[in-house]
């Protein structure tokens, strides 16, 4: 069997850092790492291709040369997802489809043309499909309700890989996260139960891209690293002496909950095996916001006292953030950049609220009538036309309101100046020395090497950008040079790490630009459609507050 898996287009997002891609002569941010672990898990006898369009596009020979087509989703791609299927199937290809998305919403694959849907997670549901490809079987759709054991899952076929186009890689330890916030479709996809590799396996995948000779960051995709905290304790001390023998040859990154600030081991231990930065769900500093979504554990404590701990510790925090939560007070987009100032945040990213497929706000909604997109999957009775959302809910406070607040929020945050001298304050405040030359008797790899090699090129060419977008084009001249040499003087080994923050940077500075022009249409577009199509009394729901009643009829 010959196949071509694909992984679709990424839009321009928080999360595509397209400016800083360019600026620094890359293709796109992380591979898609679900696809080679797709790979490891085919028979290894066939011939594969693997097909990242944010890389390059396939060929007209890549199309007559395989036998079957393999894409994989996001939710964001879904437009490009069904362009790579309906693409297939005109030129007579087998199409199979998995990943978040399609397992989310299995439909939009189907009515776009796939094969054979293989959903959930491929650990158990691959043989279901190659067992069927045995037996002939033209199509299927492939579920599992069971949850796999994650110790089976193969290495990745990172060699699959055009390694030189990626800003970083990506490994996963676990899989699931034990809280319930309720937006979230993670434990609607992989459960509240965390499932963790063992170190072993971990340690395997991250030679394995040693070998290969990357030397660049690695992101530990966990959605929760720290959702089973003795897991993650006992390979952070496999990983501690391993990354040590190496001289620490990749800085890391991981996702994990805010709580990583009740634990002081958990915290030296991510600090020792090389962790230089964690993202974290923040979400909003309201108290009620966050009660109301479920988020409990971000309300044990104070918050900035519990972002400066974390920092203070040795680890560079990105955060998320959301505005429209139901019972929201109006200044919450304020009330956000006044946190991320006060918690000395560099990069916040500020979202506005969708409810996800399946999600148990999904599902509220649903209930209680709210939901008004209907590009995923159709509402029961009258729906709402897309064009007015700006949401795809009907949120409790005016909608103008909140998407005021949020250009506005989104405009402050990313002001060069204000970032620039947030980036310093975060980084000023973090503790400690780094430890990289522990093993200088160590002779790496050559492919290392010859990674090493490239990726301090990469560093010249940031250091260069940087400091004349900083350092001469923009009125932040002086400061830039006055905390760059401090950094050199008194934290050297921080360096690497403010050139870095400053390169994402020049994405955010340039994306807010797109968001305001997009939403401002939004919102032009929804008035003139208000206007348009007159009034339609929408269902009634007690459930509703009366000033979200009011809005459900507006929009309608």
């Amino acid at each position: 069997m010959k196949v071509l898996l694909i992984w679709p287009i990424l839009p321009n997002s928080f999360w595509s850092y397209q400016e800083t891609l360019d600026l620094l002569g890359l293709k796109t941010n992380m591979p898609p790492l679900g696809l080679i672990t797709v790979a490891a898990m085919l028979p290894q006898e066939w011939e594969m291709r693997l097909i990242d369009r944010n890389v390059k596009l396939e060929t007209e020979a890549d199309w007559e040369w395989c036998d079957l087509v393999i894409v994989s989703a996001m939710i964001v791609q879904r437009d490009d997802l069904r362009h790579v299927i309906q693409t297939a199937k005109a030129k007579g290809k087998k199409v199979a489809v998995g990943g978040p998305f399609p397992t989310s919403v299995p439909d939009f694959a189907l009515e776009s043309g796939a094969d054979y849907l293989i959903l959930d997670e491929g650990e158990i549901t691959i043989p279901m499909f190659l067992e069927a490809l045995e037996r002939g079987e033209t199509s299927g759709t492939f579920r599992t309700l069971e949850k796999p054991d994650v110790t089976q899952t193969p290495i990745p076929r990172y060699d699959l890989l055009d390694l030189t186009a990626y800003m970083s890689m990506t490994i996963q330890f676990s899989r699931g996260c034990p809280f319930q916030c309720e937006f979230c479709d993670i434990i609607t996809i992989y459960g509240r139960k965390p499932r963790t590799k063992t170190p072993q396996q971990m340690l395997a995948e991250f030679q394995a891209l040693y070998e290969l000779g990357w030397a660049g960051i690695i992101f530990v995709v966990d959605d929760n690293f720290i959702g089973n905290k003795r897991n993650a304790k006992v390979f952070l001390r496999e990983l501690i002496p391993w990354m040590q023998e190496r001289n620490f040859p990749f800085p890391l990154l991981t996702e994990a909950s805010l709580n990583l600030a009740e634990d002081d081991e958990l915290l030296e231990l991510m600090v020792q095996a090389g962790f230089r930065a964690v993202f974290m769900g923040i979400e909003t500093p309201d108290a009620d916001s966050l009660m109301v979504a479920n988020k409990e554990q971000n309300t044990r404590g104070s918050l900035v006292e519990a972002c400066h701990k974390i920092t203070r510790a040795g680890l560079k925090i990105i955060s998320g953030f959301i505005i429209g939560f139901d019972g929201e007070r109006s200044g919450a987009g304020q009330r956000i950049v006044d946190f991320v100032e006060e918690s000395t945040i560099p990069e916040a990213h500020l979202g506005v609220l969708t409810a996800l497929p399946n999600t148990a706000m999904w599902q509220r909604l649903k209930r209680e009538g709210r939901l008004i997109d209907d590009t995923i999957e159709e509402q029961d009775g009258d729906t709402l036309s897309p064009q007015l959302a700006l949401m795809n809910f009907v949120p409790t406070r005016p909608i103008e309101e909140i998407a005021t607040e949020y250009i506005d929020a989104f405009w402050k945050l990313y002001e060069p100046t204000t970032y620039l001298k947030r980036t310093f304050r975060h980084l000023s405040m973090m503790q400690g020395k780094l430890q990289t030359n522990t093993n200088p008797d160590h002779v790496p790899p050559i492919a290392y090497q010859v990674g090493q090699a490239m990726a301090q090129k990469v560093g010249i060419r940031m250091l260069k950008a940087i400091s004349w977008r900083y350092g001469v084009l923009r009125s932040t001249r002086f400061l830039y040079w006055k905390y760059l040499i401090t950094l050199i003087i008194q934290k050297p080994h921080l360096v690497p790490g403010f050139l870095t923050i400053l390169a994402f940077g020049e994405h955010l500075f340039k994306f807010r630009y797109e968001v305001r022009e997009k939403i401002e249409k939004q919102i032009a577009d929804r008035r003139a459609a208000i206007a348009a199509i007159g009034s339609v009394t929408p269902p009634d729901d007690q459930s509703l507050s009366s000033t979200a009643k009011s809005q459900s009829e507006a929009a309608a």
